[in-house]
């Protein structure tokens, strides 16, 4: 993705800042989406085991003919896996055609936690997961994995948008050294409607969409938004090209607290 900024992970893997997710597309659409995003430039895609759709994302990447080794692919444990992760771990690997996986995230916490993320430790040892992270814990709960393994995540996905920003949980990342992923970054399409977006959007010539991703960017945040639409995929490819002045990132950052 050319002019796509990427983000050095604290085990020194970089990460392309921006991706494509595929939360609640459907698998009969998934393949044909996944290529076509591939073929307009994407080379990050975020998947989990409880989307339903890990085959269809491998039938995708396979379809582009883009090389394995230029797709990051994330994937996350789902949560009734928490009793055996590295067996679920290798469905998904079965499911999406390749022997790792980029990244191998625990989709949400549970009662066992601990266990679980020396189970995705020892994935990250022996190469089935290149990286590893968590999605949805609080601060308290990454701090307890962290205390108990010596082992700080890559990777923490929260939802975070300009209105929701969850700038304490992102203070405590820069701490640790943990990359936030932001899903929902543009809470469902809602935020494109917000007067801001269109008046920053209209000063630098670009769609509310672009600037929003562009924010999420430019403050650091992995960004990912879920679109079936091939115009959409082109048009969310376009931050590339987009630029925020410093007033711009701080008009979409008040956004958290002007309607």
């Amino acid at each position: 993705m050319d002019g796509i900024p990427r983000k050095t992970l604290n085990d020194g893997r970089s990460v392309p800042q921006f991706g494509l997710g595929v939360y609640h597309v459907p698998p009969a659409d998934t393949a044909r989406v996944v290529a076509t995003a591939l073929e307009l430039g994407y080379r990050h895609v975020d998947t989990a085991q409880g989307y339903g759709n890990e085959r269809e994302v491998g039938e995708g990447i396979r379809a582009a003919g883009v090389p394995r080794e230029d797709v990051w692919i994330t994937t996350k444990l789902d949560d009734g896996r928490h009793g055996d992760p590295r067996a679920a771990l290798a469905e998904s690997l079965e499911r999406l055609g390749t022997d790792h996986v980029d990244l191998f995230l625990i989709h949400r916490p549970g009662d066992r936690d601990v266990d679980v993320w020396r189970a995705l430790i020892e994935a990250r040892d022996d190469g089935a997961a290149r990286s590893i992270g968590l999605s949805n814990f609080s601060r308290r709960g990454v701090r307890a994995l962290i205390d108990a393994t010596g082992v700080v995540p890559a990777v923490h996905q929260i939802r975070a948008n300009p209105r929701t920003p969850h700038r304490a949980m992102q203070a405590f990342h820069r701490r640790h050294g943990i990359a936030t992923e932001a899903w929902g970054p543009l809470r469902e399409g809602r935020l494109i409607a917000h007067p801001t977006a269109r008046r920053v959007a209209d000063r630098v010539d670009a769609t509310p969409a672009q600037v929003l991703l562009r924010w999420h960017l430019d403050r650091g945040l992995i960004a990912f938004p879920k679109t079936t639409s091939p115009e959409r995929l082109a048009e969310n490819l376009g931050v590339a090209g987009v630029r925020l002045a410093a007033r711009d990132l701080r008009a979409i950052d008040r956004m958290r607290r002007r309607p």
